[in-house]
């Protein structure tokens, strides 16, 4: 590890993190370089009359690889928002749909503006006029560009995009596949809200069923028990604490968010926790755990997972010494910096990778735009023909094998698959596969580079399958 490095900023992390990735690789210098930058980016500058005044507000939508159509990419509402944090984000959903094999390219859009800062109605109309600069310029439409939810955003203000293109391409027969995210009565799909914190909750799963992978973290067994801090409760850090709590039996202890942090080193009930959060606006106050007002070094407390679920950058050349945790899994987009991830690695710690742990967002979105092409909901076809099927095999035990089975065993049997149990399985599938690529390459290249990790080995196969692509097109 090089002692003298600076920081980085995101946009610098992406890069020195795909130079490590394609310094393992064979690709001509000019592939290379096509694959590393970003093909457009489109800046928006518009006027909404609120308030009685004129107000100006700056957007982006940024396209960075269009090797697979359409490309794909949440839209962010954030105060931060910036053109270089909009083309990072951007890059990082191309290695993450070409990864979990998702036939989409990368793609990121973004608003400079606080969301708490205006009502409802103002928001919508600021919503609306920005998806019609983008609207109007292709940057949102079924077949070339397909928005989704992000931090700051979410079915609200993806219905209003979906009526404000529909609006603007009435013959479009596929309009609801302009966005994903969206709420179920306007063309969603079951399954999308949870989508990101369910892939976190697999992503682990899969790491805990390969003992040579939880050895190599320093931690055995299951998810049973293991203590776990989460850094952020939006809504990825939520269905994350919630399914791994709740159905895991792991014990999340450190819930840290902007304004405070709560710690209870017997568990935190996520549901109530939240709720608490929701009515109050933090965890103060709330009767089960402690309170801190100042999160300063939590996220270095003693754990066995930590959870990143926030921002880009949580860990970073300042804290990242002081992390204890052995195993950490990006929740976030970019949540540990590449001067962090080098201090991280030189110690032995085990970082599951965002492009890999994040993708569960993505992969459900695809089924969502796939649902919207096909116009019929997943397992309307199928599922009371399998529920037959089940139903004659249960017949033909107990009448002739003489075996009485159990109401709850045949309740559980006979239900066909409902369009969540589909986009979950779909999803767990999705998740496994990747993880298999991956760690068959990361034990691969470990035996003689022991300090090769998950996330070089999932980029090289994201760049890999990117540049397949072209050289087939012909680059």
């Amino acid at each position: 590890m090089n002692e003298m490095m600076t920081e980085p900023s995101f946009r610098d992390s992406v890069d020195r993190l795909f130079n490590r990735a394609i310094g393992h690789m064979s690709l001509s210098p000019g592939l290379i370089e096509k694959i590393r930058v970003v093909n457009s980016t489109y800046t928006v500058r518009f006027g909404v009359k609120l308030r009685g005044d004129i107000f100006t507000f700056t957007g982006y939508r940024s396209v960075h690889s269009e090797h697979a159509e359409p490309v794909k990419g949440g839209i962010r509402y954030a105060s931060s928002v910036n053109q270089d944090e909009v083309e990072a984000l951007a890059a990082l959903m191309t290695y993450k749909c070409a990864l979990v094999e998702v036939p989409f390219g990368g793609s990121k859009g973004g608003l400079c503006i606080d969301p708490r800062e205006w009502e409802p109605d103002e928001l919508e109309r600021i919503t609306r006029r920005f998806a019609f600069e983008l609207i109007k310029r292709d940057l949102i439409d079924p077949s070339q560009n397909v928005p989704a939810p992000d931090m700051g955003t979410g079915e609200r203000e993806m219905a209003w995009i979906a009526d404000q293109y529909h609006r603007m391409a009435t013959t479009d027969i596929n309009a609801r596949a302009c966005v994903t995210g969206k709420p179920l009565n306007v063309g969603g799909i079951r399954g999308r809200t949870e989508a990101t914190g369910r892939g976190v909750q697999y992503a682990l799963r899969e790491f805990f069923r390969h003992k040579k992978d939880v050895k190599l973290a320093g931690l055995s067994g299951d998810l049973r028990g293991k203590r776990i801090i989460v850094q952020g409760l939006g809504n990825v850090g939520y269905h994350a604490a919630k399914f791994l709590s709740e159905e895991d039996d792991a014990k999340i202890t450190i819930i840290i968010e902007y304004n405070g942090a709560l710690v209870d080193e017997k568990g935190i009930n996520i549901e109530e926790a939240k709720a608490w959060m929701n009515r109050h606006g933090s965890f103060e106050d709330y009767p089960h755990g402690k309170f801190h007002k100042d999160t300063t070094g939590l996220i270095e407390s003693e754990c066995d997972i930590l959870i990143p679920a926030a921002m880009e950058g949580a860990i970073n050349m300042t804290n990242a010494a002081r992390v204890k945790a052995p195993l950490i899994i990006e929740a976030a987009n970019g949540p540990v910096t590449a001067g962090a991830d080098e201090v991280l690695r030189s110690r032995g710690t085990v970082i599951i990778p965002d492009l890999y742990a994040n993708a569960g967002g993505v992969t459900v979105s695809y089924f969502e735009w796939v649902k919207n092409l096909s116009h019929i909901r997943f397992g309307r076809m199928q599922r009371r023909e399998e529920e037959a099927r089940s139903q004659m095999l249960i017949a033909e035990l107990e009448s002739n094998a003489g075996i009485k089975l159990t109401e709850d065993f045949k309740a559980n049997f006979l239900g066909g698959a409902d369009e969540l149990a589909l986009v979950r399985s779909g999803l767990d599938d999705t998740m496994r596969g990747a993880y298999s690529n991956m760690r068959e390459l990361w034990h691969e290249k470990r035996e003689k580079e022991p300090d090769f990790d998950l996330r070089t080995a999932g980029l090289i196969i994201a760049i890999d399958r990117v540049a397949e692509t072209y050289k087939s097109l012909g680059l």
